[in-house]
């Protein structure tokens, strides 16, 4: 079973709904707050974690810097940013049943798009 890292940028509520719905989150909030972006995926990395996050920056990070993101992304697109909404939203996206391993995923409401991470 996946386990997953929170970026700074989820919210609380969501992190708390992911945990209560059995889901090993884990929140940079928590552990490593105000961490830059290399720091965060570095954690994702050293924690074997799937990153979940708002940050479109990883992508960049990912596909264009050619960094090592192995540890796998999840970017979080809902069109509602209400606290009740982003954590359903987390929970359903972290339901789907996807092999994450390897890849690059895009949640939005209608599908979650994955592409392969750059080797």
């Amino acid at each position: 079973m996946a386990r997953f890292l929170a970026d700074e940028n989820v919210p609380a509520d969501a992190v708390e709904a992911a945990r209560q719905a059995g889901f090993d989150m884990a929140w940079v909030q928590e552990a490593s707050p105000g961490a830059d972006d290399e720091a965060v995926l570095s954690m994702s990395l050293a924690e074997g974690r799937v990153l979940m996050t708002f940050d479109k920056d990883f992508g960049e990070m990912a596909f264009r810097q050619g960094k090592n993101t192995t540890c796998d992304v999840i970017l979080l697109r809902p069109r509602l940013r209400s606290p009740d909404y982003v954590s359903q939203f987390v929970v359903a996206v972290r339901n789907e049943q996807i092999d994450w391993e390897g890849h690059f995923a895009v949640a939005q409401e209608e599908k979650v798009r994955i592409v392969p991470l750059p080797a």
